[in-house]
């Protein structure tokens, strides 16, 4: 089995009601990136994913979840 990682960013930025871009320029990263993020298309480096959890106020493990595919 091969280790997979979910996100509840689409959920997390939905509930505060920012759009991908405004989201994009807190945590500095660029719309497209945030798109990719969102769809699981794209897993952040150790940074990112602690700018994310910063910018959400959550842990990084309540917004990036390991799993088994």
């Amino acid at each position: 089995m091969k280790d997979n990682i979910a996100n509840t960013v689409y959920e997390l930025r939905s509930k505060r009601g920012i759009t991908q871009q405004e989201f994009a320029d807190a945590v500095g990263v660029t719309r497209q990136t945030v798109i990719a993020i969102e769809k699981g298309n794209y897993t952040p480096s150790v940074l990112l994913a602690l700018k994310i959890s910063r910018f959400f106020k959550e842990p990084v493990e309540k917004i990036f979840i390991v799993s088994k595919k």
